[in-house]
């Protein structure tokens, strides 16, 4: 039977290709419908990063405090960027605390098709699952840090405001952004894998310059001869825009220097470009995820 006679009688029966790529609405549909298993996937990943620890679950709260008091000993008192930064202890948790969520949710992300080959070869649902499923861990993992962000708020004396509202859609909308990352990076790593070894690196530097450890006004301040441009990237740089919207929704002596109105804007601006745009990219790709 002549090929373009099999393919009339595939559509009659209703017949599609295997593996073939859905629309993009039938696409979200599929993914809304296996909302559960990525809600599952992501506590059991959580539950079990920490199982074979003596200490368990306490690793959650302690992995982040730790890295916060080691950044506090190098950059606050050996560097001295603590100077003219009120409140340094809450700022820096706070930096690191949310840079954390970011760095955690790309590298996972990036290994989320290549790690999980396995099931993705044996088992047909919307791979953008994965990704999406380690972003939600990471957020888990956060939400019991910010247990602790909160006793220490506490104890340097930050009293609770009504701005603490404001860290609901701060961390809705940097978890759309991550999550539109970890999906660009989980198929350039499905791909090539080596990409995940670079990412340290390249997150790393990104760290540096994400105003975690200091206050990007204070060094711009010092550095007021920096060409215009510089200034412009360091504001619009992604991570630096979360963290500075968690900052001024939690500590109140941040919100004194008066957030620019533009954050909100630029934030809104970054989840929207990455999360969207990631998604697609991603589901571009769907039938080739697996393969090879």
């Amino acid at each position: 039977m002549p090929r373009d006679d099999l393919a009339a009688l595939a559509a009659r029966h209703g017949l599609s290709v295997s593996g073939a790529r859905p629309s993009l609405p039938q696409y979200i549909r599929r993914l809304w419908a296996r909302r559960h298993f990525i809600t599952a996937f992501a506590t059991a990943k959580l539950t079990s990063q920490y199982s074979g620890a003596k200490l368990g679950q306490l690793w959650q709260v302690m992995t982040p405090l730790l890295n916060a008091a080691v950044y506090y000993f190098i950059f606050g008192v050996l560097l001295q960027t603590k100077k003219g930064v009120p409140d340094y202890i809450p700022f820096l948790v706070t930096g690191v605390f949310v840079w954390t969520f970011t760095q955690s949710s790309i590298m996972s992300g990036t290994r989320a098709i290549s790690g999980n080959i396995g099931l993705v070869r044996a088992l047909h649902f919307p791979r953008a699952a994965l990704p999406i499923s380690y972003c939600l861990q990471q957020l888990q993992q956060l939400l019991f840090s910010m247990a602790a962000l909160l006793v220490i708020l506490f104890v340097m004396g930050v009293p609770p405001a009504l701005s603490w509202v404001l860290v609901i859609p701060a961390l809705t909308l940097q978890f759309v952004f991550n999550a539109g990352v970890s999906m660009i990076l989980a198929r350039a790593g499905a791909k090539t894998p080596d990409i995940a070894q670079l990412m340290p690196f390249v997150l790393r530097t990104w760290m540096y310059a994400s105003g975690v450890m200091w206050s990007i006004d204070t060094l711009l301040s010092k550095h007021a001869e920096w060409p215009s441009w510089v200034v412009d990237v360091l504001r619009a740089n992604p991570a630096a825009v979360y963290i500075d919207l968690m900052r001024f929704a939690l500590i109140d002596s941040f919100q004194a220097s008066q957030l620019p109105p533009h954050v909100w804007a630029v934030a809104t601006g970054w989840a929207l470009l990455a999360g969207v745009g990631g998604f697609i990219y991603f589901w571009k790709a769907e039938e080739t995820y697996g393969r090879g």
